[in-house]
């Protein structure tokens, strides 16, 4: 976190960078305010009996724009949690939605709780209350507000809220779309689990696509061999970590935790380190690697590649001077403060910012909020009429072969892979490549088309809030 006396808060990064985007815009003033202000905030404070007392815990629930609707927003349950990181949350989804074109508004929630410090079934009980406060205020609700997981949330509790929500709606047939998330046999999809990291890596990918990109970041060639540092191990920057060096060739020579470091300069088996601190409680004793007790300071080795995948602010104006990653992918939210920033800028690290970076998660998450709706899997009216469609091709030239004296046969692996036809996580997975490649391509038109746009998060930023305005224009605003 910050330690800087004259470090910006989150919520203060977050209007610092929007204002630098905004006066580059031709937007009246009365609409630049309103795109900037939350819409609502909401504090419940509720009691559980628990361990023969009753605790009272405080929550948030925070509409930053209802520009679009539902809202879209994940919970996350941390003794951290307090009202102005809500809203900035809140602020950034509305613009990350916009910029990937998911067709919500921003919004966000939160728990005072340590998750640790209770056990599941009262976890249980805590979560299905703060639920049923949301819900019947209509802060959880499929056409109004689809929460999903966040820091300290995942598949368990998003079951326990819809659970909830469904006893509260018992005619709504809808309901298993009022939140994403949620296990596959309680309506999740395939590939969601993975999306925030597997958005991460389409993203490096987009970008490595971006001749100009590149050489602005003084880089070369594709993401093969490019050593990457990634800063907490847990649902993002594991996926993303084990993606990278698995399937691009991207070797982790770093991984950080809150208690100590791993390195190893030839890369890390993300798996088997993943696996040592379920078991141990943390990465001392790996045998992969070199363990380091201040693994802070890890942020600032050599690296091309630094991914903070944790808690926001970790990135700022004590080290910010120090890091000497060429490229900075924000896979947390706000990983990197607005004093922080500009030192990085004027360095030249190019940041692939959290609007875009972490954006998988919400894309998926829309992709299950329709899944819910259509109440179909996706893939099951196509699937086997692909394959037949696919099949026929096969048997025609199997047939040309043996009717000609041409001498060939087709690859079994290919044929295998080619008569595969896509089910749900294939669909999920090329929908999140395609999403993260246009998203890409419109924050670098902007990127490389403007004199005055220097850096992809006001680039970002222009995009998102431009379409933000587009959406408050229709409305007559």
């Amino acid at each position: 976190m910050s330690t800087s006396k004259n470090e910006p808060s989150f919520r203060e990064s977050v209007d610092l960078m929007f204002n630098r985007a905004v006066d580059l815009m031709d937007l009246k003033p009365g609409l630049v305010e309103k795109i900037r202000v939350c819409n609502a905030t909401y504090t419940v404070r509720f009691g559980v009996r628990l361990r023969g007392d009753i605790h009272t815990f405080t929550g948030y629930r925070s509409v930053h724009s209802e520009h679009m609707e539902p809202v879209k927003g994940g919970i996350r349950f941390s003794l951290g949690v307090n009202q102005n990181e809500v809203e900035a949350l809140a602020a950034l989804m509305t613009y990350k939605c916009a910029l990937v074109e998911a067709p919500f508004g921003g919004s966000k929630g939160g728990l005072c709780v340590d998750p640790k410090a209770w056990d599941e079934h009262e976890m249980e009980l805590i979560t299905r209350r703060f639920a049923y406060e949301l819900i019947k205020r209509d802060l959880i609700n499929p056409s109004q507000n689809v929460p999903a997981p966040d820091m300290g949330t995942g598949e368990r509790e998003m079951a326990w809220i819809a659970d909830q929500y469904k006893r509260m709606h018992t005619t709504d047939i809808n309901g298993a779309a009022c939140v994403t998330g949620k296990p596959i046999n309680a309506g999740g999809i395939h590939g969601r689990t993975e999306a925030t990291g597997r958005g991460v890596q389409y993203a490096l990918r987009a970008f490595f696509r971006d001749d100009e990109g590149i050489k602005k970041a003084g880089l070369s060639g594709t993401l093969d061999g490019k050593r990457v540092i990634v800063q907490g191990l847990g649902n993002v920057g594991y996926h993303a970590a084990k993606f990278l060096s698995e399937e691009d060739g991207a070797p982790v020579v770093g991984v950080i935790e809150y208690n100590g470091a791993i390195w190893n300069s030839e890369g890390i088996d993300i798996e088997a380190l993943k696996q040592h601190i379920l078991a141990e409680g943390t990465p001392k004793g790996f045998a992969g690697g070199t363990f380091v007790e201040d693994g802070t300071a890890m942020l600032e080795n050599d690296c091309d590649i630094l991914i903070p995948a944790a808690l926001e602010g970790v990135i700022n104006l004590d080290n910010a001077d120090g890091v000497k990653a060429k490229l900075i992918v924000e896979a947390a939210n706000g990983p990197v403060t607005a004093g922080a920033d500009a030192i990085l800028r004027d360095k030249g690290v190019v940041i692939i910012p959290d609007m875009y970076a972490n954006a998988g998660g919400v894309t998926v998450s829309y992709f299950e909020w329709v899944k819910n709706l259509s109440h179909i899997r996706f893939g099951r009216m196509g699937r086997r009429q692909e394959e037949s469609r696919h099949q026929l091709i096969v048997d025609e030239l199997e047939r040309i072969s043996r009717d000609t004296s041409i001498n060939w046969t087709l690859n079994p692996d290919f044929k295998s892979k080619y008569l595969r036809g896509a089910g749900e996580l294939e669909l999920v997975r090329s929908g999140l490549d395609d999403t993260m490649r246009i998203a890409y391509e419109s924050m670098a038109e902007v990127w490389h088309g403007r004199d005055d746009v220097t850096d992809l998060r006001t680039a970002a930023y222009l995009v998102a809030i431009g379409k933000v305005a587009s959406s408050y224009h229709s409305k007559g605003l």
